[in-house]
């Protein structure tokens, strides 16, 4: 038991200073080794071709497969050195052949699928010609400009251009919360380098944001399943698909206003995610 608390004896003990001291003491020089490893982990680092692997714009939790091994959770991505290339849509490009960049490339899909872009036709094609193998890519345009319209649109509140109505603000905001390789897609062959099966587990914000808004943001949780391949020297979406939860306990948060939530959206951007 803590100092000055009850013991089972009936009795109440009283601090010593001497033990308090020695408690303090121990403490410190717990936080300065906790500071120490923190600054060596967080920085550059070599990775196993003696280059730079550098520390990433987001951090990404330990995993297999991680350089600081699976008892830590270092805050930097952890083994290949995050990607530096961006496609034609904006979105992170040349992952590293890797089952950590596989994870590193699904997440960033994931958030590119769950954007506000999707909902506007050319911003879409653009999206889906950057993230998924050029084998499916031209089919499955078609099929998914006939999800994003009509009753779809209407169900959120937007016109059917994708747009949010007059002084009305369309959040569509997907944040990957982990990520993992399961298994190579059926066929693909146990052994094989060139495909990689990723979930991804996500929560996300949709709604419309505005005074009066009948849509409100709101969140939910999902975990987006993406089978990948290796395709023109990066990983490729060459099918995906989606399940709710696993999803927490709500916490007990006051709801923020519309113009809060609609401000929030406008002033943090989001990241490049790297494992």
């Amino acid at each position: 038991m803590p100092e000055g608390h009850t013991t089972h004896g009936g009795g109440t003990r009283r601090a010593q200073p001497r033990r308090a001291l020695a408690t303090v003491v121990g403490i410190v020089v717990l936080l300065i080794a906790a500071l120490a490893f923190a600054n060596r982990g967080g920085g550059p680092s070599a990775g196993a071709d003696g280059t730079d692997t550098g520390s990433g714009t987001t951090g990404g939790s330990s995993g297999s497969g991680g350089a600081h091994g699976s008892g830590t959770a270092p805050t930097a991505p952890t083994g290949q050195k995050p990607v530096d290339g961006k496609s034609g849509a904006g979105i992170p490009a040349g992952f590293a052949h890797t089952d950590q960049g596989a994870q590193s490339a699904a997440a960033n899909f994931a958030v590119a699928l769950g954007s506000a872009d999707m909902f506007v036709a050319d911003r879409r094609h653009r999206i889906v010609g950057s993230i998924y193998d050029p084998a499916v890519s031209a089919g499955l345009q078609g099929d998914l400009d006939q999800a994003y319209s009509g009753q779809a649109l209407k169900n959120l509140g937007l016109t059917a251009d994708g747009a949010a109505p007059a002084g009305f603000t369309f959040v569509s905001r997907t944040v990957p919360i982990g990520t993992k390789v399961t298994a190579n897609p059926a066929g693909a062959g146990a052994a094989s380098a060139d495909a990689k099966t990723v979930e991804v587990w996500c929560t996300d914000l949709v709604g419309l944001a505005g005074t009066g808004s009948t849509k409100p943001v709101s969140t939910a949780w999902f975990t987006i399943t993406e089978q990948l391949v290796w395709s023109g020297g990066d990983w490729k979406i060459r099918s995906s698909s989606q399940k709710d939860g696993p999803a927490p306990v709500a916490a007990d948060n006051q709801a923020a206003s519309a113009d809060e939530i609609a401000g929030a959206v406008r002033d943090y951007g989001g990241f490049t995610y790297a494992r």
